[in-house]
């Protein structure tokens, strides 16, 4: 163990368990120099510090971000990808040159970058994405646990999303299917509706994956592993999907081939290309929306109207979730938004529908001591009390509900 300077600053070299560790400690102050060499000693001793890691640290943030979103790119699902590297932009624009050790210098670095992206009028949502990629940038150099306890995840709404009205989505189709140049819109719509489909999932979708004799479609690259999934196809869906098979062999004068897109890539176009996706809808579908009367209504709402459907149809959690390829019953709460109506239905039901008047309140002092003095003269009657099972997870009726009723 040994202390050097170099220039103006100190240094260490030192060895923990065979293993030699030199860096520089970025001070010109030798009882400061002693703590951090203490900490990194500490650290090495731990297993939280490695000679790559060194090396990692000492990158400039724009470099190392680069080679985390280089590597990471082989862990996750191309539209992953695409979306990381697209929020690490302010990061590489904040940070830059500074190198990643200077950054967990103390919070004040991260909190500012914090600070100055909030005045700006981003959401929680997105910021707590770059921080993300922040996190796991500084966590591959063993770093972050120097400012984890004050960077705090920032609160997200839950309630994003919407769920139609009937009326309103049915104008939403009719308007849809009203002009020709809004056709892909269209069907991409009813596909939406009917299957929970995500509108990246939907412009994935080859036809290997669609299966018309079983009426059915897999799901093989999803966002998340979960989402890997078949779903069968009702009426609608198979309509679209044969009308797309019918513009398929319309647009290249044969039957599609397993390895060909459903929405083949710049259809419209003097040269379609059926071996890669369409890159989407966005200015048909805000037109569509707009002239529905729906204006800000995404199309990833559409599944938000899928799920929330089957939620008020009863259908298991674990049904849905096969379906819509969730994960995790907080998701699928997130997502199903159960309407007013269909709450009070379900309310409705758990009614006894016993009489209640003053006089079965003044006949004695307590309601509960009337009840047990009588018990002896009343029958029970039997009640049948439905097992209500929802999105929102109703509990079997208990014994005090196939009760009396009481006023309690």
């Amino acid at each position: 163990m040994a202390l050097y300077k170099r220039g103006k600053t100190w240094h260490t070299d030192f060895t923990v368990n065979g293993q030699r560790f030199r860096q520089g400690l970025d001070t010109s102050d030798w009882r400061e120099a002693q703590s951090e060499e203490k900490k990194l000693i500490a650290q090495a001793s731990e297993g939280k510090l490695s000679s790559t890691t060194q090396q990692f640290a000492r990158l400039p943030f724009a470099e190392a971000l680069e080679r985390h979103l280089v590597d990471r790119a082989l862990r996750v699902c191309h539209r992953s990808h695409v979306t990381e590297s697209a929020h690490s932009k302010p990061l590489r624009e904040h940070f830059g040159l500074t190198l990643l050790k200077r950054l967990v210098s103390g919070p004040e670095p991260i909190l500012s970058y914090i600070r100055k992206r909030k005045e700006t009028g981003i959401s929680n949502t997105t910021l707590n994405m770059e921080i993300g990629i922040l996190r796991r940038t500084l966590k591959r150099a063993k770093l972050w646990h120097l400012v984890e306890v004050d960077i705090k995840r920032l609160p997200e709404r839950h309630d994003v999303g919407r769920a139609l009205s009937p009326d309103s989505k049915l104008r939403l189709l009719r308007v849809a299917a009203s002009r020709p140049e809004w056709e892909t819109a269209f069907l991409a719509s009813v596909l939406a509706f009917n299957t929970t489909m995500r509108g990246c999932e939907i412009r994935g979708l080859r036809w290997q994956d669609v299966d018309l004799m079983g009426r059915m479609v897999a799901i093989r690259r999803a966002k998340t592993e979960a989402g890997d999934r078949v779903i069968p196809l009702n009426q609608d869906a198979m309509a679209a999907v044969l009308r797309l098979r019918e513009k398929a062999q319309l647009l290249f004068g044969t039957d599609p081939l397993p390895d060909w897109y459903v929405f083949p890539h710049a259809e419209g176009h003097m040269k379609p290309d059926p071996t890669k996706p369409m890159s989407g809808w966005r200015s048909a579908w805000r037109k569509i929306r707009n002239a529905a009367g729906l204006p800000g209504l995404r199309f990833h709402d559409l599944r938000h109207q899928a799920i929330t459907e089957l939620a008020e149809s009863h259908s298991s959690d674990q049904t849905i979730m096969a379906i819509a390829g969730h994960v995790s019953p907080s998701m699928l709460a997130h997502y199903s938004h159960v309407r007013l109506e269909a709450k009070r239905h379900a309310l409705d039901a758990l009614s006894t529908k016993c009489p209640i008047t003053p006089q079965v309140a003044t006949e004695s002092g307590y309601v509960t001591k009337h009840v047990t003095k009588h018990e002896e003269e009343r029958e029970e009657t039997p009640e049948v009390i439905e097992n209500l099972v929802s999105a929102a997870g109703f509990e079997p009726a208990t014994h005090a509900l196939k009760g009396h009723c009481s006023t309690n």
